[in-house]
């Protein structure tokens, strides 16, 4: 099995280095695959996003690298997209403007539709997690989580990323406090999305980052849901979701070991046209 990852940052946006520094510590990793996803704009002030009038400079950058090292490595070019109802942008616009290979769709703010306020799921601070439940959601985990996953449905349905990303990061900083995922509603959430992304046919992302930064204790999407994934035939990919060059290999092997033994013998690899199974 070659050594790839799809879902990279660099300092265009949440990642701390340049990316032509990713592409040398793939080269030197054995990587024959790297694909640069950093995060696309959203309309409002944060830290997270490539700047709107940095995008043009982003896509430039990567296609240059692309045909620097053309006989070394395949380079992609490709935006996490966040899918926020009313406020960002259409994924078409972002796949035309930059003539992208391919897009992951991912939730990290989820929108309480009556009152439009913000949750924000995501990032280190457990505390940013229950202040954002408490002013978007008054503290109602069912609602909030609900929220997470119709939002998560809307996308799929709406936009048709290539991949969904972490598709259950939702659980990440609820650390089994708020809610067990064995729960009879949750369980019934994940089905009803799981349905989605198989009626679309999304590859679901096997993410590895939870793990390695100790910030969860399972992949996203956990061993239970990568069991029903199996089950329903779904096509996946593994990656790091690396933020830092010495970040693009880790858990990457263990990962599909892990998945070996659940029963997956593909994973989905895009080869610069489609995406293709190769074993693992």
């Amino acid at each position: 099995m070659q050594l790839f990852n799809f879902h990279t940052h660099t300092n265009f946006c949440d990642g701390n280095s340049e990316p032509e520094t990713y592409v040398k510590k793939a080269i030197d990793s054995g990587f024959k695959k790297l694909g640069f996803s950093g995060h696309a704009p959203v309309p409002f002030k944060n830290s997270f996003a490539i700047k709107e009038d940095n995008l043009e400079n982003y896509f430039i950058k990567i296609r240059e690298l692309k045909e620097k090292y053309i006989n070394q490595i395949d380079i992609y070019l490709a935006l996490e997209i966040d899918y926020i109802p009313g406020l960002t942008k259409d994924f078409n616009d972002f796949r035309k403007q930059g003539k992208l290979d391919y897009t992951i769709g991912s939730i990290h703010l989820v929108t309480n539709i009556k009152t439009k306020k913000l949750w924000f799921i995501d990032g280190a601070k457990i505390e940013e997690y229950d202040e954002g439940l408490q002013r978007a959601f008054d503290n109602n985990i069912k609602e909030g989580v609900t929220a997470f996953y119709y939002q998560t449905n809307e996308m799929l349905l709406n936009q048709n990323p290539d991949i969904i990303g972490h598709f259950d990061k939702i659980k990440m900083n609820n650390r089994n406090r708020y809610f067990l995922q064995n729960e009879k509603w949750y369980q019934q959430l994940i089905s009803e999305t799981l349905a989605i992304i198989k009626e679309k046919e999304t590859i679901v992302e096997v993410n590895t980052r939870g793990l390695y930064k100790k910030r969860s204790d399972e992949l996203f999407p956990g061993t239970d849901v990568l069991k029903q994934i199996l089950k329903m035939e779904i096509p996946i990919t593994v990656s790091s979701d690396a933020h830092k060059p010495e970040e693009l290999f880790l858990l990457l092997n263990e990962t599909n070991l892990t998945l070996k033994e659940i029963g997956f013998k593909t994973l989905r690899v895009f080869n610069g046209k489609y995406w293709e199974d190769e074993l693992i």
